[in-house]
């Protein structure tokens, strides 16, 4: 029998999501395994608190990565703070604000929405005439929208939240690393991301921080949290304190990864990675314009990290992608929802955010163009 792992091939990875992972994330991931309550591993554990504070920039004691991909940080954030009959805004403008409606339902709370169309930014003062209305536990958004490439006004919808009791809960998934999160200037309560984005680190755990408000919450709830694996009041016992309880085997390599991926991150400097991500998309977008291809998003909304661009006319959306797989081995995503068959989705994140991926992805784009 062929071991099936001999025949992976290298591919980059320019959809959205995994990106490109750091070489050195690699080696992090092959150094022995270590037992989750080793004295060198909660060493490890507590550099990996640090550093997660420093590129959510924040100073919430609970700021840990929970053992699971993004989509566990959703969930562990919502599962956490509602309570049957909760009532909680969700706005949404793309695939994963409806995730966030479907989640908080399924926990039994009074959700209403905003809705915006795909492609464009929520709308601030819409937002501002909704909270008139109505007092919400939970107002969810966000960040960086997967599935259109766009970035929300977090920061001003967090201004709009400012002195209410309301408790402000942010999707960074896409965003945590490739644009600015200022988890305590924004006056975010909850906030969670994925390892697998601009942290370029392999799909597998969710970074999340919990500002004091929203560990109150949770630590004087009237029913237990219903998912025990996700209970941070427990979790929280074994990222903190002298004495650590064990709750679940800890995921230790990729532990690891993730601190290693921190690590390059805040040696190459917050500002500096930034700006790396905000070239690389000006020269993407500067070369997809030589070729004809148009943007999805206005320029004032666009993600660097993510970039939605209209299939042209003529090309059919599988069939462009699976030529650039074979070919080029170069992975894009298509579109979800209603922008299926009409976007493809070209992720610049982390380690992927470099000149010769973008130099590359534009040749093969080019072919495409010219044999349609």
């Amino acid at each position: 029998m062929s071991n099936l792992l001999d025949e992976i091939e290298e591919i980059t990875l320019m959809g959205p999501g995994p990106s490109c992972i750091y070489p050195e994330v690699y080696r992090a991931l092959s150094l022995p395994t270590l037992g989750h309550l080793d004295p060198y591993f909660i060493q490890i554990m507590d550099g990996i608190k640090e550093l997660l504070q420093v590129v959510m920039k924040t100073k919430n004691r609970l700021t840990i990565p929970i053992s699971g991909t993004g989509s566990a940080g959703m969930e562990a954030c919502f599962v956490n703070l509602i309570e049957r009959g909760d009532p909680v805004l969700i706005l949404i403008n793309g695939v994963f604000g409806t995730r966030m409606k479907d989640v908080a339902g399924r926990l039994g709370a009074q959700v209403d929405t905003l809705e915006f169309e795909w492609g464009k930014p929520i709308d601030v003062e819409m937002v501002a005439q909704k909270l008139k209305d109505k007092f919400y536990k939970i107002v969810a958004v966000v960040h960086a929208e997967t599935s259109t490439g766009v970035r929300n006004p977090v920061a001003e919808i967090g201004e709009l939240l400012k002195g209410k009791e309301t408790l402000y809960l942010v999707d960074a998934v896409t965003s945590l690393g490739g644009i600015e999160v200022a988890t305590d200037d924004w006056g975010i309560d909850a906030l969670y991301s994925g390892s697998q984005k601009c942290l370029s680190c392999p799909p597998g755990l969710a970074p999340a921080t919990f500002s004091e408000r929203a560990l109150e919450v949770i630590l004087n709830r009237q029913t237990k949290v219903p998912n025990w694996y996700l209970d941070m009041s427990m979790i929280a016992q074994y990222w903190e304190g002298k004495k650590r309880v064990y709750h679940h085997t800890a995921p230790i390599n990729m532990l690891y990864a993730l601190y290693q991926s921190l690590y390059l991150i805040v040696e190459e400097g917050l500002e500096n990675v930034f700006r790396r991500h905000q070239e690389m998309h000006q020269k993407l977008v500067a070369g997809l314009e030589e070729l004809g291809i148009k943007m999805l998003v206005d320029p004032p909304y666009r993600l660097p990290q993510l970039n939605a661009i209209l299939i042209p006319e003529g090309i059919d959306d599988a069939q462009g992608r699976a030529w650039l797989l074979e070919k080029y081995k170069i992975e894009i995503g298509g579109g979800l929802g209603p922008l299926a068959g009409k976007i493809w989705r070209i992720g610049l994140m982390g380690y992927t955010a470099r000149e010769e991926n973008v130099n590359k992805v534009l040749e093969a784009l080019g072919e495409v163009v010219n044999q349609k």
